[in-house]
C-alpha cells in the first residue's frame, strides 16, 4: 500500500513541529512528508531577532533550532525557497513556485498542514517600499535588517509601533549606537496593557535617551534621490531617519486560505477544532501564527502570535496525523518582554477587553519590590490586578518592573488556567527567600488588596 502523503505549507515553529511529531508517529514507508518554506531558513527563533539585530545573540545559528539539512535526515522531504502559491482543495493538491528557478508545479497531498504564519503590518502609505524600511518578522528579514545597518552611515533610526516588535526593536537599535524615536499612535507604548501601566512604559524609554511620541499617526515616508528614506511623516511633524523599523505588529498570514474560501475568525486568522484541523474539512489541520484560538478567559477567539503556541500547535497536529491523539484547548494571553533592564508582562484581560466581553470588575494596582526590602539589589515592581466582579475570579495581571518581575506573571496565568479566584490566590504556598521575594510575594499582595477592593464593593 502506498505511503499517506502529509503536505505542510511553512518550514517555522508549527509546522516543522507537525513535520517531526508525525514522524516519530510513522516512518516514511507509512508516511511520506513534503514540507514548503519560501525562505532560507526553518525551525528558528524568530522571538530572538532583536536581540540578534542588537548583538546580545552573536550570531544567526543560534537561533536556528533545526537546520533544513537535519530535517531531511529525517526523511523530510524539505524544500526551501519554494513557495506554495494556491490550495486546490478539491483536487488535493497544492502549487508550488521554486523561487531560484522559477519552475512552477503541483505536488497532491492526503492531508495538508497550513502553518504559514504571520506577516509584519505594512500600512499602505506613500513611500513603505523605501530602500530602507523593513519588518521583522523572519530570519530574511534579520539579515536584511542588519546588512542594511552596516552600509548606514547615519545614526537616526525611527521605529514605527510601540508593541512588543516596537519596543524590542527600539532597545536594538540603541544597543547599535542608534538615535531612536519612536512614532507610537495610541495612547501609551505597549497598546498590550491598559495606560496606567504603559505609562511607566513611556517613562522608562525616556530615561533610556529613546523619544517616544504619542498619539502619531504615520503619514508617510520620504526618500532622497538615491531612493533611501531619509524622514517619517506624521500627521504632528516629521523626523528624520537612516533606517525605518515597523513595529507596528503582525496579522495571520492567510492569503492562500482566504483565496480558497477556508473559514478565518474575526481577525483573519484560521478557525480550527480542538485538534487543529480545520473547522469543517476533514484532511486539513493549521497552527502557529496564522491561526486564531479560544481566549480561555474572554470565552472568543483571537489571534495571538508566540513561538510558544506555535510549537504546541505543531505537537498537536503532528500526533493527530500521525495517527495519534492531541488537543490544544486554549490561552490566557501571557506574554513577556522587556526594553533594557525593564521587564514587562501580562496576561488576561485588560480592562478594555474585560468591558468589550460584557465583563463588569474591579482592580487594584500595587508597588512592591522583587525582593525583600532590605536584601541588596531590591528593584522596584507595580502589579495591577483585575477581578470579576461578585465572583471575584481573577480577570487579568500586568506586571512592570526590573530584574525578577516579567516571570512573575507566569502565576497568574497558572491562576486563570484553573480559574481561581483572587481570594484563593492569597493562600498559594509560593517560594520565599530574601534574594528571591519579600514575604508576601508582589502577585499575592495584589490579590490581597484585590480582595479589599471587593469587600469594599460588597462583593465579597
Amino acid at each position: 500500500m502506498a505511503a499517506e502523503r502529509l503536505v505542510i505549507i511553512g518550514g517555522d515553529a508549527a509546522g516543522m513541529s507537525a513535520a517531526s511529531q508525525a514522524r516519530r508517529l510513522k516512518g516514511p514507508d507509512e508516511l511520506s512528508i513534503t514540507a514548503f518554506e519560501r525562505g532560507h531558513f526553518t525551525s528558528y527563533s524568530a522571538c530572538g531577532i532583536p536581540y540578534w539585530v542588537s548583538g546580545d545573540v552573536t550570531e544567526r545559528d543560534q537561533l536556528v533550532a533545526r537546520t533544513p539539512e537535519e530535517h531531511r535526515a529525517r526523511d523530510i522531504d524539505l524544500r526551501t525557497r519554494t513557495e506554495v502559491t494556491e490550495i486546490d482543495v478539491a483536487g488535493r493538491r497544492v502549487r508550488a513556485l521554486d523561487r531560484e528557478s522559477g519552475e512552477t508545479y503541483w505536488t497532491g497531498f492526503d492531508k495538508l498542514v497550513i502553518a504559514t504564519g504571520a506577516r509584519p503590518v505594512r500600512p499602505e502609505l506613500p513611500g513603505m517600499d523605501a530602500a530602507g524600511v523593513h519588518g521583522v518578522q523572519t530570519l530574511d528579514d534579520g539579515q536584511a535588517l542588519l546588512e542594511t545597518l552596516e552600509r548606514t552611515t547615519g545614526r537616526r533610526a525611527v521605529v514605527v509601533g510601540a508593541g512588543y516588535i516596537g519596543v524590542e526593536m527600539a532597545e536594538a537599535m540603541l544597543k547599535r549606537g542608534y538615535e531612536v524615536t519612536v512614532l507610537n499612535r495610541g495612547e501609551q507604548p505597549m497598546a498590550t496593557l491598559d495606560p496606567d501601566m504603559g505609562r511607566m512604559v513611556h517613562d522608562a524609554m525616556d530615561g533610556l535617551g529613546i523619544t517616544t511620541v504619542n498619539g502619531a499617526g504615520v503619514t508617510g515616508i520620504r526618500s532622497g534621490p538615491d531612493g533611501r528614506v531619509t524622514e517619517v511623516t506624521t500627521d504632528g511633524g516629521s523626523y528624520p531617519a537612516d533606517v525605518v523599523v515597523l513595529g507596528i505588529g503582525v496579522e495571520p498570514e492567510t492569503t492562500l486560505a482566504r483565496a480558497v474560501g477556508l473559514p478565518l475568525g474575526p481577525q483573519g486568522g484560521l478557525l480550527t477544532d480542538l485538534s487543529m484541523r480545520v473547522t469543517g474539512h476533514e484532511n486539513i489541520w493549521a497552527g502557529g501564527d496564522c491561526v486564531e484560538v479560544l481566549d480561555l478567559v474572554a470565552g472568543r477567539t483571537r489571534h495571538i502570535a508566540l513561538g510558544t503556541h506555535a510549537n504546541k500547535h505543531g505537537q498537536v497536529i503532528g500526533s493527530n496525523v500521525g495517527g495519534g491523539y492531541g488537543t490544544f484547548p486554549g490561552v490566557v494571553g501571557t506574554a513577556v518582554s522587556k526594553v533594557c533592564d525593564l521587564e514587562i508582562a501580562r496576561t488576561g484581560l485588560r480592562e478594555k477587553d474585560a468591558r468589550a466581553v460584557g465583563l463588569r470588575f474591579v482592580t487594584a494596582t500595587i508597588e512592591s519590590t522583587g525582593r525583600a526590602g532590605y536584601y541588596p539589589g531590591a528593584r522596584p515592581m507595580t502589579v495591577k490586578m483585575l477581578a470579576e466582579y461578585r465572583t471575584g475570579r481573577l480577570l487579568g495581571v500586568q506586571i512592570v518592573g526590573r530584574e525578577g518581575a516579567g516571570k512573575r506573571v507566569d502565576v497568574a496565568a497558572v491562576a486563570l488556567t484553573a480559574g481561581m479566584t483572587v481570594e484563593q490566590m492569597t493562600a498559594l504556598d509560593l517560594g520565599y527567600a530574601p534574594p528571591f521575594s519579600p514575604v508576601w510575594d508582589p502577585v499575592l499582595v495584589a490579590a490581597r488588596k484585590t480582595v479589599s477592593v471587593l469587600r469594599k464593593a460588597g462583593t465579597a
